[in-house]
């Protein structure tokens, strides 16, 4: 694999690892006949990203040989840190980088990034990988009853209201309102910390499409590199999520990339305020569950309109966007089986409160287990494409 990125490509390309950076310690490098794609996941299994570069966002993107191409796929899994080590000072490499190239040397199983910079100086770093099966979510963002999309700008202000320290947030959805707020496990120094709520009408956002009352919580963390990396490029961020304990998915879309974050959800049983904390003796512990969905995955490209209820109510808001209201037949996930067993009771320490069952590795004994996983490993990316029910 060759490829060459150019000017503000460059920059584009080192806010994806720095955004990547934020999910997990490894990073897969896939290259595919429709694009690069470089993904990661956390190690609770709780967070995955996917950035797709296609071939039109390089100038140069190429596979290698025609028989390379049909008997030879490489799926290469790096160290984040000694990639984001390269691309650490954004500002500096578009001061000075004029071209960047990728390539991938299978004898030697190393990837080669070379920085062409001002005044004839070239650096070349060899990074050491690790051949790797191919990292694949599985997640219909198509069949989420609740639908919201909106500059990342805006997105991005509501988010910088929290502090870096905070974890997890609150999203809340009505159909008057959307309120995002801090969230705290647990009733200990409710004096030392602060809470946040803020709230905006349906008015401001472009699509806003509710089917069903619901407030979830996620990590923040793994949010925040893909607002910056979104408001770089001026792009507007959709959010596709249900109730609570279902996974949320926060993509980008361009014609030459696509960007997906799909995140677990705390189920909490105990009610809440709208911004304090239950104040119990003995607080319940949230529980999560596995988010098992029989579907294509989060990067799939069937998001079909006949998915979706046929009879809605459009409203037209002061900016022009669609409030859609489904009606009350509005199609929700699907509830996981009982096949993942005591899998699904398993909870996660307080530190790490977030689902961490989301992802599970199939072995070549699972290949008959008709409840498809949020991610799995594959050989053959595109055979589970073209056979999604396993």
């Amino acid at each position: 694999m060759n490829c060459v990125l150019e000017g503000s490509g460059v920059k584009a390309f080192g806010k994806a690892i720095h955004a990547l950076s934020r999910i997990g310690e490894e990073l897969w490098l896939d290259p595919m006949v429709r694009g690069l794609a470089l993904r990661s996941v956390n190690s609770a299994h709780s967070a995955y990203a996917c950035f797709l570069f296609s071939p039109l966002f390089f100038q140069l993107y190429s596979l290698g040989s025609v028989s390379e191409q049909d008997h030879e796929t490489i799926h290469c899994k790096l160290l984040i840190k000694s990639v984001l080590s390269l691309f650490r000072c954004l500002a500096s490499i578009e001061r000075n980088v004029e071209r960047c190239q990728i390539s991938i040397s299978t004898p030697n199983d190393r990837v080669v990034i070379q920085f062409f910079c001002r005044h004839g100086i070239t650096k070349t770093h060899n990074l050491c990988f690790q051949e790797s099966e191919a990292l694949q979510a599985v997640f219909a963002s198509h069949l989420c009853p609740n639908v919201i999309k909106a500059p990342a700008r805006l997105l991005g202000d509501m988010v910088m209201h929290f502090p870096v320290s905070q974890e997890e947030i609150t999203l809340s959805m009505t159909p008057l309102r959307v309120g995002l707020r801090n969230y705290y496990e647990g009733g200990n120094d409710l004096m030392k910390n602060m809470y946040t709520e803020m709230s905006l009408h349906p008015d401001e956002f472009d699509n806003f499409q509710i089917g069903v009352e619901t407030e979830i919580t996620f990590c923040l963390k793994e949010l925040r590199g893909l607002l910056s990396f979104a408001e770089s490029l001026s792009l507007p961020v959709s959010v596709h999520f249900g109730a609570a304990g279902k996974p949320v998915c926060f993509s980008v879309e361009d014609l030459v990339l696509e960007a997906t974050v799909v995140l677990a959800t705390l189920i909490d049983s105990d009610s809440r305020g709208p911004s304090q904390p239950a104040k119990t003796l003995a607080p319940t512990p949230p529980r999560c569950v596995a988010a098992a969905l029989p579907v294509a995955s989060c990067e799939a490209e069937s998001r079909n309109p006949q998915d979706l209820p046929a009879v809605m109510e459009l409203v037209a808001s002061s900016q022009g966007s669609p409030i859609v209201y489904p009606p009350a037949q509005t199609l929700f996930l699907p509830q996981t089986s009982n096949r993942l067993g005591a899998a699904d009771d398993a909870t996660t320490p307080a530190s790490s409160t977030i689902c961490s069952l989301l992802f599970r590795a199939l072995s070549s004994e699972q290949e008959d287990d008709a409840c498809a996983v949020l991610a799995f490993y594959s050989d053959e990316e595109e055979d589970y494409t073209n056979n999604p029910t396993l």
